[in-house]
């Protein structure tokens, strides 16, 4: 019998236990828990954004978004995202799914974002959006919660990386 035949199996049997142990270690993976820490620093900024995002959502006679904290927490790890990568978008990598992550973060379906980059404070972050009519389709949305946060990377120059969900 070919010395091949008699390891086949047992590879089978590696593979399958190697896959599973895998699929376990993913399964109890959050996306918290994979975030860079190094020298980003992420700021939830919900408080100070709700009251603009229901000033724009009032004057189309849209109920008031309250502060959601899984959409709060999902912000602030997209903002994360985006400057330990230098860049603004919503997916990062090729395997990058919005759902995937709103999933992860038990953030109430549907759920939609909107991300930015540049500006110098909340009030602007926000301006930017409601000049923007796709962000701001977003804002006049059926949801019911908000979370907004900003973080910087100092070893990338320093820029805001802003990101809104917006959740239901």
């Amino acid at each position: 019998m070919d010395a091949r035949a008699l390891l086949l199996p047992s590879r089978r049997r590696l593979l399958i236990l190697g896959g599973g142990l895998l699929a376990t270690g993913l399964a109890s993976c959050r996306s918290t828990d994979i975030l860079p820490t190094g020298d980003d620093l992420a700021t939830p900024h919900t408080d100070e954004a709700l009251p603009m995002v229901n000033a724009l959502r009032k004057k189309s006679s849209l109920p008031e978004l309250t502060k959601g904290e899984p959409a709060e927490v999902a912000a602030v790890v997209q903002a994360r995202r985006m400057a330990a990568a230098g860049k603004m978008a919503h997916l990062l990598s090729p395997n990058d799914s919005f759902l995937d992550r709103m999933k992860a973060g038990n953030v109430p379906l549907p759920a939609a974002e909107n991300v930015a980059a540049g500006q110098d404070s909340v009030s602007r972050a926000v301006q930017a959006w409601i000049d923007s009519a796709r962000h701001r389709e977003n804002m006049l949305g059926s949801y019911t919660a908000l979370g907004v946060a900003v973080a910087h990377n100092p070893s990338s120059g320093g820029r805001p990386y802003w990101a809104m969900v917006l959740s239901s």
